[in-house]
């Protein structure tokens, strides 16, 4: 019986392999439903098994000048629609990776124009409680923080001593410490 098993499945390869429709059409008949209830064991997913196997059966067809199958017909299917499963897994995966890689290449965007728009609003802050320092104190503070100019310098600038220089500093240092802190801490 196992024998005369073998004989049909070899008739039934070579018939494939010569592009016969019936035989074609008998291997579809008998060994669909098996192979969509094994891949759906895989997936768990009906249509996907569906898409599977067809997809297996299709390029059997596709590819029957050329078959070279050495095992049974039964495990040459199975061994296929196992890899086909196993394809899309892995196409899948990379899919899903891609995806993570665009969320995260978003939201990494989001929070630099985020944080730049923080920046901004910080530097407006800032420049608010630098314009309500007294005028000379503004120069002074601008002139070292902005220009990065030495005490010294701007003493000569501004005709005032260095230890003026100084004080107006420390002013406007405790100034923005007690109204703009709040922003950053």
């Amino acid at each position: 019986m196992k024998n005369q098993h073998n004989n049909i499945e070899k008739l039934l390869i070579n018939g494939l392999i010569e592009g016969d429709q019936k035989s074609y059409k008998i291997l579809f008949d008998q060994y669909y439903d098996w192979l969509c209830n094994y891949v759906h064991k895989l997936s768990n997913d009906s249509t996907l098994s569906e898409d599977l196997v067809q997809n297996v059966f299709l390029r059997l067809w596709e590819k029957k000048s050329t078959l070279h199958i050495t095992s049974s017909l039964r495990n040459y299917l199975f061994r296929s629609c196992h890899n086909e499963y196993l394809m899309h897994l892995r196409k899948q995966k990379k899919e899903i990776d891609l995806l993570d890689e665009l969320k995260w290449k978003a939201l990494f965007q989001l929070y630099q124009e985020n944080e730049k728009m923080q920046q901004e609003a910080n530097w407006l802050k800032i420049e608010s409680a630098i314009e309500k320092l007294p005028k000379k104190c503004q120069e002074v503070f601008k002139l070292s923080r902005f220009e990065q100019k030495k005490h010294k310098e701007i003493a000569e600038i501004l005709g005032i001593s260095t230890k003026t220089v100084e004080i107006h500093i420390t002013k406007a240092l405790r100034f923005l410490k007690t109204n703009v802190s709040a922003f950053f801490f």
